[in-house]
């Protein structure tokens, strides 16, 4: 396990994922840095997922609420899934009341469901790149028999009509 933070909210690199543990209160100058510094570690690292521990927060303001949906969609843009765990119902029933969307955001009860949750969506994640890979493979091979097909006719239709005119 290593330890990357230099600010207030630790963020440690377990295996292929990073954990954040939440420990103080949120305000919102913490939670852009927060967000800063996550989105640097997940890039440096290569990290391809990221534990969320909410589990100490009390309260959780529209602010607080939307950095959390913004990190993880944004670490998601970086290649790894994000797994919110450790929400207590208070914070819960406030984000609803206060109308957070955490869309998109998955969740677990604890840090152990999270981590197991966090495994299959990075499997899952690594299945479909593997996909994708052989689909563009196919496509690139298609494309070019395509192209061989086509340069092949035009040479022949290319000596067909050098030959007419002889």
């Amino acid at each position: 396990m290593e330890h990357l933070s230099g600010g207030r909210i630790p963020i440690l690199k377990m295996g292929e994922f990073l954990l954040v543990s939440i420990q103080v209160d949120l305000h919102d100058q913490l939670a852009l840095s927060l967000q800063c510094d996550l989105l640097e570690y997940i890039t440096r690292t290569g990290a391809h997922g990221v534990l969320l521990d909410i589990s100490a927060l009390d309260v959780v303001d529209s602010f607080i609420g939307r950095m959390v949906g913004n990190i993880a969609k944004m670490s998601r843009l970086l290649g790894a899934e994000t797994v919110l765990v450790g929400m207590r119902p208070t914070v819960a029933i406030t984000m609803i009341e206060l109308g957070v969307s955490l869309k998109g955001v998955h969740t677990a009860l604890n840090l152990e469901r999270g981590a197991e949750l966090l495994q299959i969506l990075i499997r899952k994640q690594e299945g479909q790149t593997a996909k994708e890979d052989r689909t563009r493979e196919g496509i690139a091979r298609e494309w070019n028999a395509r192209e061989v097909h086509t340069r092949g006719g035009s040479t022949i239709e290319e000596s067909d009509e050098t030959n007419k005119d002889s």
